[in-house]
């Protein structure tokens, strides 16, 4: 049988239901565990991590809206993710980890081998929870690391903090997409994104949705998209006080951007069909890169 999955939404789930849960987790009969928002005792919370822990098909894990709400809840959820190895995509936003719980949780996500995507939007984080998120971002040639990272809604985070953040994605060979959208970012660190994008060869996706951006910001993403070449396919810029004609141009340069590289792409498979084709660029490589879970890693992360 192939692994299914188990989503509950807003429920309060007892300890009946909680071992089935459990006992699919032991089964390897779970692929993908959401249990956005749902109230569990502290004991069954415990079982909970304890079947994760043993899961060998479990891929992604959500625990957005605040289940992971104390500190031991976020040591056992730590001891889970020390021992499963299966694990790519795991959502706490909307979870009050702070600084300190994502401390004691860093260790066990920084050595964990499969996790791509993790989702900390709302979680209460400053300047500490950033340098520690900037270790799962290895630069270029290191270890394997982050390729989708949510920090949505962490106000606690100051220019120094979003600086180091950028600082770690301009040499980070792995990081795909970028959620930072409801942070109080401003032009200044805006200037610093627009840095660490034009460095990155690898960032496809950054959410700047209501981050305080004005017209400032956008022409120096602008300049940076039309004069550097870069990863980057969509730049989301909404509810910013940034005029609809400077959006439309970023619009405009990043869709030609696609549209070469889509031309580019059926060249390449064209030759393939046809080895005898003269190969006039042969240094032209394509990677298409797929999670595995459908289009994105975090497709869960709604809210």
């Amino acid at each position: 049988m192939l692994p299914g999955s188990i989503q509950i939404s807003g429920e309060t789930l007892s300890s009946a239901e909680v071992r089935d849960i459990c006992a699919g987790l032991r089964e390897n009969s779970v692929r993908l565990l959401s249990l956005r928002g749902c109230r569990l005792s502290e004991r069954d919370f415990g079982h909970v991590c304890r079947g994760v822990a043993e899961s060998h098909s479990l891929a992604q894990l959500n625990l957005n809206l605040g289940i992971v709400s104390n500190i031991n809840r976020v040591k056992q959820l730590a001891e889970a993710l020390k021992t499963n190895r299966s694990v790519q995509s795991l959502f706490l936003h909307g979870s009050p980890l702070t600084d300190a719980g994502l401390a004691l949780l860093n260790p066990a996500l920084s050595i964990h081998p499969s996790l791509v995507a993790l989702d900390l939007g709302d979680c209460m984080l400053g300047d500490e929870g950033i340098n520690l998120i900037c270790g799962l971002l290895p630069p270029d040639g290191a270890k394997s690391g982050l390729k989708e990272l949510t920090l949505s809604a962490n106000p606690g985070v100051t220019s120094k903090g979003w600086g180091r953040l950028a600082i770690a994605v301009a040499h980070s060979s792995q990081l795909r997409v970028l959620n930072l959208d409801y942070n109080p970012l401003g032009d200044q660190v805006a200037g610093m994104l627009a840095v660490a994008v034009a460095s990155s060869r690898t960032l496809e996706v950054l959410d700047l949705e209501g981050t305080g951006l004005t017209n400032q910001s956008a022409q120096t993403l602008l300049d940076m998209v039309e004069n550097y070449p870069t990863a980057l396919r969509t730049l989301i810029l909404a509810e910013n006080n940034i005029s609809p004609e400077l959006q439309q141009q970023i619009s405009d340069l990043l869709s030609e951007g696609e549209e070469e590289e889509e031309s580019e792409a059926r060249e390449v498979t064209a030759r393939e069909k046809n080895p005898w084709i003269c190969q006039n660029n042969s240094s032209s490589q394509m990677v298409l890169m797929t999670s595995g879970l459908g289009d994105s890693l975090l497709a869960e992360t709604e809210m």
